[in-house]
């Protein structure tokens, strides 16, 4: 379009300057001028101006991008159409075959998902809080296969780009576009050319030397299909005499479905409402009923000040619905995970005084005058991403501060637990 509006303006300029030459020849009578007249000023002189300027001026235009219009990806509505389907299918034969048994392996395997995301491709992978053995990461890469929420390696970019650059246009699921969008209209649309452009900024060269993720990412459509449809499928089936109808609507798509959602409400529900004890400049906030939900990752506010702590929280003397944690805390008593960073509760303290919205128990003891206000267990309890601090997307970020490293606190680091 470019070029053919900068001739445009070059034939308008053209005629222009032959319009001038018509009408001066008109009132003088003469086509050329006497020695005795004043010569006039070459009109060429006072036009080329404006046919020098025009080009300039679109090049301007053409090198401003086109604002950003949402388009919409229809074969990712229909399928999401067709599971929200079968999903309210399979509830539905729950109460009409009388199917409530089917509900342990439904919540069973509902787990195993669950901790293929959050203790696997979160914490582990995303976030690189943990290191873990190669028994658990295998154990992992297939709880993170039965969630089918896209490989590891994916899963993984994506997160990283959303903690760092959350809540702009290079966050794939940016809060600032409305709950729908980020809870799941994110995945209904074209991403946004920044989600690309800045992403490849992002470091991934420890996920891609990972042999496990390797095997995933290349296999991923013959493992996902088995871990996420197949086996929760035949489980009912061979161990319960359930029909295959009940158990694939139920086992599969209904428990596909509504795990989908949970993982989805840490990105919507925990970027809306809550509390921000650490941080009141950022929209991620602390919701305990989505922590219950998602096995203890509702803890967001925490989560995206300290994004390389593996608890992912701030924990009191209970493990406060962070199930996830305790998870982790079992598996490195028996050796499969290690280097555990955690952050000291110095490090929570003084991060709270200086941006926290004053709804932690030890701002409200500072208001109170109380002299021993020295953290305790008993701490655990707006959009403006512009005024955040450098943000980090883990541990092996390089933005991450050497304050910080140094003052982290490290469980069975690496000279108490041999690698594999």
């Amino acid at each position: 379009m470019a070029p053919n509006i900068i001739g445009s303006t070059f034939i308008l300029a053209e005629t222009a300057i032959s319009d001038a030459n018509n009408n001066k020849m008109s009132s003088t009578g003469a086509p050329v001028a006497t020695a005795k007249q004043a010569p006039a000023p070459p009109p060429a002189k006072k036009l080329m101006p404006v046919a020098a300027a025009a080009p300039a001026t679109e090049a301007k235009k053409a090198a401003t991008p086109e604002p950003f219009k949402t388009q919409i990806v229809w074969h990712n509505v229909v399928l999401f159409i067709i599971l929200h389907s079968t999903a309210l299918y399979g509830l539905f034969l729950i109460f009409a075959e009388n199917a409530y048994l089917e509900i342990i392996p439904i919540y069973f395997t509902s787990v195993l998902g669950g901790l293929g995301i959050t203790a696997g491709a979160h914490r582990l992978w995303s976030h690189k809080a943990y290191k873990a053995k190669l028994p658990l990461r295998i154990f992992l890469m297939l709880c993170q296969s039965l969630a089918f929420q896209n490989s590891i390696w994916e899963w993984t970019r994506d997160h990283r780009v959303h903690h760092k650059f959350t809540d702009t246009h290079a966050d794939p699921h940016n809060s600032r576009r409305g709950f729908f969008f980020a809870h799941m209209g994110w995945l209904l649309c074209k991403k946004h050319p920044d989600v690309g452009g800045k992403g490849k900024h992002i470091d991934m060269s420890d996920i891609e030397a990972d042999p496990v993720v390797r095997f995933q990412k290349k296999y991923y459509f013959v493992v996902m299909p088995i871990c996420c449809f197949v086996v929760p499928m035949m489980i009912p089936y061979y161990f319960m005499g359930t029909s295959l109808k009940v158990c694939f609507f139920t086992c599969s798509m209904l428990r596909y479905c509504l795990s989908l959602h949970a993982t989805w409400l840490v990105n919507s529900a925990a970027h809306f409402y809550g509390m921000k004890p650490y941080d009141m400049s950022i929209s991620s906030a602390n919701s305990k009923w989505v922590a219950n939900l998602t096995l203890g990752e509702g803890w967001h506010n925490y989560h995206h000040v300290f994004p390389w702590d593996y608890k992912a929280a701030e924990l009191g003397s209970t493990y406060n619905a962070n199930w996830t944690t305790g998870f982790l805390d079992a598996m490195a008593k028996i050796g499969q995970a290690y280097d555990l960073k955690y952050v000291t509760k110095e490090m929570v303290y003084r991060r709270l005084r200086r941006t926290g919205d004053g709804s932690h128990i030890a701002s409200q003891l500072d208001d109170n005058n109380n002299t021993n206000n020295t953290p305790t267990n008993e701490m655990v309890v707006h959009l403006d991403h512009d005024a955040e601090e450098t943000a980090v997307w883990g541990w092996d970020d390089k933005d991450v501060t050497e304050e910080d490293r140094k003052s982290a606190s490290i469980a069975n680091s690496d000279l108490q637990c041999k690698q594999d």
